[in-house]
Parts: C-alpha cells; structure tokens; sequence
C-alpha cells in the first residue's frame, strides 16, 4: 500500500514538474490538504530592509543579499548537526544552549529559561526551482558561487556559505537519510517521498513583533504529534533559502505552548531524539545537558524558520 501511495506522488510530482510554476503552487498541488506554516510562507516574498541589495541570477530569479564584509572571527557549524562539537566558548556565548533539555522536563509547569530568536524580515527567500537547479551548488564550484551572488572570499559571507555546502556534502549518521533542499519544491518533494503527502508542517511562532530577551518561560501544554517518523528541516545560511532536510525514525515531536516572563507567548515546535547514540560525544546538547550518548532522550526547541514534518 505505501508503495502504491510513493508512485501515486511521484506520478503527481512528475506531471506538475513539466512546466514551471509558482512554488506556492506546487506546494498546493502535492499537498492540497496541508496548510503551510509561516515559516514557509515568510520565505516566498521579500523585500530587502536596511543595507541590503536584490541580486538577479536569471530565469526570474532574485535573491537579497546584506552586506557585512568584516572578517568572520569562526563560523559554525548548525548546533542541530549530529556531527557538531561545541567549543568551550560557545557553553558561554551559544544562544543555542537554551534550546536543548530532557524529555522528562517538558510537562505543564515547568518553568524553563529561554531565548527564542525573532525572525523579523528574513534575509534570504526561496527560488524557484527551475532557477535553483541552475545555480551550483558544490565545493568544488565556490569560487564561481561566490562570483554570481558578489560575495569576496574571507568574509562572513563566504564562510557561512561555505559551511552550509560542506553541511550538505558531508555524510550523515547511520539510519539518518538527509538531503539539501534548495528550492521549496524540493523539500516538498523529499519529505513527501519520505512521508507521504498526508502530512502536517509545522513550525515555532513567537506571538510579538519585537526580539525577545533571554528569560524564563512556563509550559502551559505539551502536545505530542503521535509519530515516530518525521523529516526536520533545519534553515542554512546562504543567499537563497536552503534547507538541510533528515529523516530518522528515532524522533518524537511536540507542540509545546510556552507563556514568557514579559507576557511573550510561543507556541514552539519541540523534537526529542530517542536514540543518540551516534551523536558526536562533544555535542553541544551532551555538554548542556551533562549527559552521555545514548543514556537518555535529548529534546530541544527550534527557531522560528526550522521546519518539521510528522504523518498523520
């Protein structure tokens, strides 16, 4: 049976696939049934704020890049990688480490220090992917990449982009199944190969205009989504938007409705990893946590442009 429901979507996709659409539009096309979260809806139209510049790559493409030409003292690698060591500086400085807890601290009550980031106007929107395809995409092509979207070597920029390349072209885990969607259909299409197109996407919302400071939040209420299968969709850092997509089959995820110190309301988007016994042992969450790989579930919270699909 879910064979038969894979070469139903494949059919689907292949047939949509022959003339270029809007991604809004694929995106109803495969999964009519499946509100998108604002998450993706924020990444489909955007003007650039402040010392930003629209750049156009061909094809009706355009990206927004803002500049920041200073010299990257280190970028990191996504703290949600399973490959990520934690530096000692970032234990201090990492406004990720409030994002990672146990399983057995999320219940009604508990009472949780926090820092939920506030994606304003985001910097980076998702292309078509009829314009995406035709984009390197590949270590081996950076100087070119760097070239087309005016980016000098040395820079923030290069670095961040470098990175997220690498993140993609590096190997996952045992059992971990990962891709780097480039384009909105693209992660339509891997999660739905994955899942199925009876889906629910869902994403963390920060309910106020403003960034929010580090503080104590509540939990009002717990909801678990009722699967041990889900695709996790992690935003990178580049020009266009671009995510690094994995599958496993030992992750819970949760809504988790949370009240804010300042009034600040959040329903975030919660997954807890039930096994980590292949994590990296110097993962930032072990070294938060002051656990072991493999010892007990590690949960933790995501941003607001990270995005997560569970079957239903």
């Amino acid at each position: 049976m879910e064979f038969i429901h894979i070469l139903t979507f494949l059919s689907l996709a292949m047939v949509v696939s022959y003339a270029a659409v809007a991604p809004e539009t694929y995106w109803k096309s495969v999964l009519p049934n499946t509100p998108m979260p604002k998450a993706v809806t924020d990444l489909l139209n955007n003007e650039p704020e402040g010392d930003c510049e629209k750049i156009d790559v061909g094809k009706g493409g355009v990206v927004v890049r803002c500049h920041n030409k200073k010299k990257p003292v280190h970028v990191e690698v996504s703290p949600f990688s399973y490959k990520y060591a934690a530096t000692d500086d970032q234990l201090k400085d990492d406004p990720n480490i409030a994002m990672f807890f146990l399983e057995k601290d999320m219940h009604q009550g508990n009472v949780m220090n926090l820092h939920f980031t506030k994606t304003t106007t985001p910097t980076s929107t998702f292309l078509p992917r009829n314009v995406a395809d035709t984009i390197p995409f590949s270590s081996k092509k950076l100087p070119e990449i760097y070239k087309l979207f005016s980016v000098e070597p040395n820079t923030i920029e290069s670095e961040s982009m470098m990175k997220t390349i690498n993140e993609c072209e590096d190997k996952g885990i045992d059992g971990e199944k990962k891709y780097c969607a480039t384009s909105l259909e693209g992660m339509v299409d891997f999660s739905a190969s994955e899942l199925g197109t009876k889906v629910k996407v869902v994403s963390t919302y920060v309910n106020t205009r403003k960034h929010t400071p580090l503080q104590k939040y509540t939990i009002e209420e717990a909801k678990n989504l009722a699967s041990d299968r889900a695709v996790v969709c992690h935003k990178q850092k580049y020009p266009y938007a671009v995510f690094y997509c994995h599958k496993t089959t030992t992750t819970k995820a949760y809504v988790v409705s949370l009240l804010g110190e300042d009034g600040t309301k959040v329903k975030a988007v919660a997954v807890c990893h039930t096994d980590t016994g292949k994590w990296n042992p110097k993962h930032l969450a072990f070294r938060v946590l002051n656990v072991k790989p493999g010892t007990t579930p590690v949960c933790h919270f995501l941003p607001e442009d990270h995005v997560v699909w569970v079957p239903y």
